[in-house]
């Protein structure tokens, strides 16, 4: 792969200052220098999913930057026992797409109090947009609150050296 590895970041919290924005945060200071790494910040502005012929502006925006992307790095909280609606909601728009997610590699770390409900649902959703799952792109960061600093720092190196090697074998898939 030539230049600059393209990688969209996206926190399933609509809250800057969740558990879940806070590690794709840390995420985005860990990827090497060949990788350009952005984090999608207008979840909040796609609409309600439906299945009309006519695709609002900001789902069209979505997807471009999804089809752009050489891989998407999700970092999710659990609400309810389940994935966050919103998240939820502007996947569900990418269903029909030939370019947002088929055969795109995928990370995906849960921060949570629990999160294996939400993290086991999620996995099922990239699934069914055929998204790429990469062998160890996939962490549950179980009791995430006990694992950050009031600076929303990691607080532990095991914790560290798994977010990196999730991070590693994303672009591991997409260099290969």
């Amino acid at each position: 792969m030539k230049g600059k590895i393209k990688i969209l970041g996206i926190s399933g919290s609509l809250r800057s200052n969740s558990s879940a924005s806070a590690i794709l945060n840390i995420v985005a200071g860990l990827v090497p220098a060949n990788v350009e790494f952005n984090i999608y910040n207008r979840l909040a502005e796609v609409p309600a999913f439906d299945d009309s012929s006519e695709i609002p502006a900001p789902v069209v925006h979505f997807i471009k930057l999804l089809s752009e992307a050489d891989g998407v790095f999700f970092c999710i909280p659990e609400y309810a026992f389940g994935v966050p609606g919103a998240l939820k909601n502007a996947l569900d728009w990418t269903v029909s797409s030939s370019t947002a997610f088929p055969d795109k590699p995928v990370a995906l770390i849960t921060a949570a109090t629990g999160g294996d409900k939400a993290h086991a649902a999620f996995l099922l959703t990239l699934k069914a947009i055929s998204s790429k799952i990469p062998d160890g792109a996939t962490l549950l960061l179980s009791f995430i609150r006990s694992k950050l600093n009031e600076k929303n720092e990691v607080k532990d190196t095991a914790t560290l050296n798994s977010i990196r090697s999730v991070i590693n074998s994303l672009i591991g898939s997409i260099q290969n």
